[in-house]
């Protein structure tokens, strides 16, 4: 049995002028149309392709990775609209569609919108879906604090932005922990502050606690050595010079200062600190 819209494994058992067929089971045998095989694809080779469906409606592969498969949450733009809905550019050669139905505001051709993607029960075809909470799982996630994860930047509100953690939990990033500048559709590494009660993960673009500071307290060190022993950086200096120059928080350049300051590596003055 294939999996339609993602990878599969399938042995090779035909070749036509106009590429290789693979065997299918139930399906039957399935086209790799000629533009995606090479010499090296032989009978009776096992080769990993994705599955899905050609203009008439007829399961085709390809060997090209699309922006997303089915069970992925994607940002993607809409290549063209009609009576019927969105059709989103996702790599294959048929775009993928998004009806009406499953739209929250009326999508525009040339912008990029945050989708599902997913098999509708009803049709038996790969679509996508805007109305993505409820895709989301709800379970208790299995972070704990300082963990790593995966980063969908999903959309703006007034804390901060909302987010897609790992392709299944919805996180928060806040406003006080941003220091780049952030859009929808956005991929970063995040660092997991906690899990709320509400099983949402609140999370930070720079690790947290005892070990990062100890770490950057390093780099400030370092960087002293290498300029003359002098930054004109001190705890009092906006956040914004700070984190051009360190890609750190303020908080975090203030307990650096405060851990080398305590180890008596330096000194702290009016424009800034200096090696002891």
């Amino acid at each position: 049995m294939i999996n339609l819209g993602t990878y599969n494994t399938l042995r090779i058992v035909k070749r036509v002028d106009f590429g290789l067929y693979l065997d299918g089971g139930d399906e039957g045998e399935i086209l790799l149309p000629k533009r995606y095989t090479n010499p090296q694809m032989h009978i009776g080779d096992e080769i990993e392709v994705f599955i899905y469906l050609d203009q008439d409606e007829r399961p085709v592969a390809t060997t090209e990775r699309p922006l997303a498969k089915v069970g992925d949450f994607a940002c993607l733009e809409v290549a063209w609209t009609n009576q019927y809905g969105a059709f989103l550019k996702w790599g294959p050669m048929k775009d993928l569609f998004c009806p009406f139905r499953e739209q929250k505001m009326r999508m525009e051709q040339g912008k990029r919108y945050i989708v599902y993607v997913k098999v509708d029960d009803e049709s038996y075809r790969l679509m996508a879906t805007a109305k993505v909470d409820k895709y989301l799982a709800d379970e208790r996630p299995p972070y704990k604090h300082g963990d790593t994860a995966d980063c969908l930047v999903w959309q703006k509100t007034d804390l901060g932005f909302k987010c897609i953690i790992d392709n299944r939990y919805q996180g928060q990033l806040y406003d006080n922990q941003i220091f780049q500048p952030l859009h929808t559709g956005d991929r970063l590494t995040v660092y997991v502050d906690h899990v709320r009660q509400d099983n949402k993960i609140d999370v930070t673009v720079q690790p947290t606690g005892h070990q990062h500071t100890l770490d950057f307290a390093e780099v400030l060190l370092r960087y002293l050595y290498e300029n003359d022993g002098r930054c004109d950086l001190g705890d009092k200096s906006p956040a914004e010079l700070i984190y051009d120059r360190f890609k750190v928080s303020k908080k975090a350049y203030k307990k650096a200062i405060g851990d080398l300051y305590r180890r008596r590596l330096i000194t702290i003055t009016d424009d800034g600190i200096k090696l002891a």
